[in-house]
């Protein structure tokens, strides 16, 4: 299902350029040498920050920084001639390898009594936050892990490891049957009410992009079907940004909409496109609102044009379509020259960028802005 609009999908040259030179027939340049050191910067300061730091000297793997950092290191790496996986990919995947090896023996990234860091003994039965926890965990390491072996095409024991946990997981009857227990710490556009289904689209995403046919294992069938079903019936009623995200999904795992859905989300994500050529994650998270009162930035963003603007090029719209051009043209005036990162503000409160929490919606931003304008043509 690539080649949703046929009448733009043609193959142009790669957006991406060395430092401080264009690709001589691309009009999009950019400097990928520069968010690398961002990425890389933020993801060493979260790994080693008390704020992640969790038993068995692990660390958790957060929705704002190191789950996009994961998704787009890799992508960087012809950009800057390297030829080995980065200091800290290596750390990250040691990580989440550690810890789905040790999963019945690592506490939960969070639990009830401790909002934060969690040591061991932590977590009780019937802890929701645990739970929680765990599912959103789970998620992330079966995406990460699955992500990391497409370069290899074989599927690594911790990565059916990873999967065999999410599974475990899985919820099977009920409202939320083929969903997954997801943090909820009423913060959007990642922890909020709407968030179990965005883990739940993650998780299509991880499967989807697992090696060696593994959507195709019959021990999983029934798993599948039910997540399918779960996406399905509860499609509608999500918010504009999940509903990419299953588009993204989507794109990895054919038939897991029509091609009429798949539109119909192409449809409203363009429609939402602002004068200046970005999108703005205000107006992708329906009806949310901030709890000091402050009105939301609706100015464009990095976090949600890069987002909007990768997931349409995964669908098979060219990056010589006019809209998606506009977009990756208004991601690389965008670039902080400065720093290397694309901007984004909290939906949440309004934060000072010096804050813990200030860089966080950045870091998202950045990576999806390097997927974004490091994107094959399909």
């Amino acid at each position: 299902m690539k080649a949703i609009i046929s009448a733009t999908c043609l193959l142009v040259p790669c957006l991406w350029a060395s430092a401080g030179a264009a690709e001589p027939t691309s009009s999009f340049a950019w400097n990928p040498t520069a968010a690398a050191a961002y990425l890389d910067g933020r993801e060493t300061w979260w790994m080693d920050s008390q704020t992640a730091a969790r038993d068995h000297e692990t660390f958790c793997i957060s929705c704002h920084t190191a789950a996009p950092y994961a998704l787009a290191r890799p992508a960087l790496r012809t950009a800057l001639g390297e030829r080995e996986v980065s200091v800290n990919e290596q750390r990250l995947l040691a990580n989440i390898s550690k810890r789905v090896r040790l999963w019945n023996e690592v506490e939960p990234f969070y639990s009830d009594d401790k909002k934060g860091q969690v040591k061991a003994g932590d977590a009780r039965p019937g802890d929701v936050k645990a739970q929680e926890s765990r599912g959103t965990e789970a998620i992330l390491n079966a995406l990460i892990l699955a992500s990391n072996d497409v370069k290899t095409g074989k599927l690594n024991a911790d990565t059916r490891m990873a999967f065999k946990n999410l599974w475990s997981l899985q919820e099977r009857t009920g409202d939320a049957a083929g969903a997954w227990s997801w943090l909820n710490f009423h913060n959007a556009p990642w922890e909020a009410d709407d968030s179990r289904y965005y883990g739940a689209a993650l998780a299509a995403l991880a499967i989807a992009a697992a090696p060696d046919d593994y959507r195709a294992s019959p021990e999983i069938q029934d798993n599948l079907r039910l997540l399918c079903e779960y996406l399905d019936s509860r499609r509608l009623a999500q918010s504009p940004v999940n509903r990419v995200v299953l588009l993204w999904a989507s794109t990895r795992w054919s038939g897991l909409l029509t091609v009429e859905h798949q539109q119909a989300i192409i449809d409203e994500a363009l429609g939402k496109q602002q004068d200046d050529g970005g999108w703005a994650i205000a107006t992708m998270v329906g009806t949310w609102k901030r709890r000091d009162g402050t009105p939301l930035d609706t100015k464009s963003d990095g976090y949600a044009t890069g987002v909007v603007t990768f997931v349409l090029q995964q669908a098979g719209i060219s990056r010589e379509q006019a809209q998606v051009k506009r977009g990756l043209g208004w991601l690389v005036q965008n670039q902080d020259k400065t720093s290397g990162r694309w901007s984004a503000s909290s939906l949440n409160k309004e934060r000072d960028f010096a804050s813990l929490a200030g860089p966080f919606m950045s870091d998202a931003a950045t990576a999806y802005a390097v997927l974004a304008l490091t994107a094959e043509s399909k």
